[in-house]
């Protein structure tokens, strides 16, 4: 019964794949391509390493970030990556490292006047019902483009555990003493900051360049740990930070997400069977990181490849990558990495008049253990590059989503909220509810959910099209319509995890 039951789902999936497939050579719209989902991650990285906030102020950066906010907001994204570490630095109030140079012009120096860009990230993005992920390189330690080092940059302490390559400054990855380094700033941003996760991007051991080697020979012949080959040998100083990372970031708020950004392509077939039909770059190989190992061994919450390249690349075709990556999730959180400006820019083969983010979006949708995307960069979003985000805003996030589930960190919902009324005050009805008594931070209620269902419609909390907001308050405004409209509101708790409490519904008149 069981192979039966097996065969007849491998089917009907082919079956499915088969028809989305005619229906892209088809050139479907837009609308044809969306359908309401009640969760999805829908992110967008905010960097700073562009430089696009040296020089300016703090009032002309919280402008320039509330613009972009606001309009992320309009378009639909419920998450941000903040990068608040690009080298050894940093873009909050680090008792460890310097001030970065990419916000102040000069590493080291304080904003004047002073402020927090990470605390203030926090505070506007959860205002917007967003989450904030706190994005850091945990190796950078020095680019090409900065001149001098802050004096409290870890280097000028202990600069035998730095590596030089190519007028870079990296942390040596076979050091305990830089693994611990590394954990210990972690540990200060998780336990300090409210943040709902912790990401890193792509750079493990630095991208190769042509002639230039990087030079770990003797930390190697030192310390090989029964390594004979020194690939082997880079990849487990890699895997060990990031176990490392992972037990670390647990101890001290289990509830905030670990999560990576990795370079699109694992391997390519030509290097291992299991690889992609690609011809690129390879993390494996040659930033030795093996994404498949720490999601295998459950060391990261989140996976985000950063598949921007086109339909139809030659060397890298967002279409194989897509369904590669979809069956090596293995069960944990997958989001597709989506490159703005090259989508828009790269041309539908099957209706030359769009560019690429329908079918991007389509092939996306069409794997169940893909669960999001996340967009770069942000500023493309804000800017709405091609239509980007009048797309997201119209069709694909027109209806409010929930965060996904990590039922393997905590999946214990939160209780039902209480005492649920209609209080009318001067500025119209008010629906107010008593917030769930809880034991633990994992099941305190830090949001809600509130439905709406005109008179005669089934409740039905699947169906995301009724979700009529969502607030962190134990209340929601309601527009009065007369008297004589009949709805069922429905309020759910969910805790820090995304878990969703037992409804409690109120019949209304508005």
């Amino acid at each position: 019964m069981y192979l039966r039951s097996s065969f007849y789902i491998f089917i009907m999936k082919q079956y499915i794949r088969i028809l989305l497939f005619m229906l892209l050579s088809w050139g479907i719209t837009d609308a044809q391509a969306s359908e309401p989902l009640k969760r999805e991650f829908r992110g967008a990285w905010i960097q700073a390493v562009n430089g696009q906030f040296i020089g300016m102020s703090p009032a002309q950066m919280q402008h320039t970030l509330t613009t972009q906010l606001d309009a992320l907001q309009r378009a639909g994204i419920n998450a941000i990556i903040f990068q608040v570490r690009p080298e050894a630095d940093a873009l909050y109030l680090s008792y460890y490292e310097p001030w970065s140079r990419y916000l102040t012009g000069e590493q080291g120096v304080a904003p004047e006047p002073f402020w927090d860009p990470l605390q203030w990230m926090i505070d506007e993005c959860h205002k917007r019902g967003m989450e904030l992920h706190a994005w850091i390189n945990p190796y950078r330690a020095k680019t090409k483009g900065t001149k001098s080092l802050g004096l409290k940059h870890p280097y000028k302490k202990d600069p035998e555990r730095f590596v030089h390559f190519d007028g870079m400054l990296i942390f040596n990855p076979a050091l305990q003493d830089n693994r611990d380094y590394i954990c210990t700033i972690v540990t200060d941003i998780v336990k300090r900051y409210d943040v709902d996760g912790l990401h890193i991007d792509d750079y493990f051991y630095p991208y190769p360049v042509p002639g230039v080697e990087f030079d770990d020979e003797a930390s190697f012949r030192a310390d090989p740990r029964g390594f004979t080959d020194k690939s082997d040998w880079r990849r487990d100083n890699v895997n060990l930070l990031i176990e490392q990372l992972h037990h670390t970031i647990r101890g001290v708020k289990p509830w905030v997400k670990f999560g990576i950004s990795p370079f699109g392509i694992y391997r390519n077939q030509k290097s291992d069977p299991e690889g992609s039909l690609t011809n690129g770059l390879q993390n494996y190989d040659d930033l030795y990181a093996d994404i498949l190992l720490w999601i295998d061994k459950g060391w990261v919450d989140y996976t985000i490849p950063q598949l921007y390249w086109e339909i139809g690349h030659k060397a890298a075709d967002y279409e194989t990558l897509v369904g590669w990556w979809a069956e090596h999730a293995n069960g944990r959180p997958l989001y597709i990495g989506q490159d703005v400006m090259r989508t828009v820019k790269a041309t539908d083969a099957n209706n030359p008049t769009q560019h690429q983010q329908v079918r991007k979006m389509v092939l996306q949708r069409s794997y169940e253990s893909i669960g999001g995307s996340c967009q770069w960069p942000a500023s493309a979003v804000a800017e709405d590059a091609g239509g980007y985000a009048t797309a997201l805003a119209e069709d694909y996030h027109q209806w409010l989503a929930l965060q996904p589930r990590y039922p393997f960190i905590d999946k214990k919902a939160p209780k039902r909220v209480t005492k649920l009324a209609v209080i009318w005050t001067d500025d119209g009805p008010v629906l107010c509810w008593t917030a769930p008594k809880y034991k633990d931070e994992m099941n305190r209620p830090v949001k809600y959910v509130v439905y709406r269902f005109a008179q005669g419609e089934k409740v039905n909390l699947n169906d995301a099209t009724k979700i009529a907001g969502f607030t962190t308050q134990p209340f929601f405004p309601l527009t009065y319509e007369g008297g004589k409209a009949k709805y069922t509101y429905v309020v759910t708790a969910l805790d820090r995890l995304h878990n969703e409490s037992k409804p409690k519904k109120e019949k209304i008149k508005l």
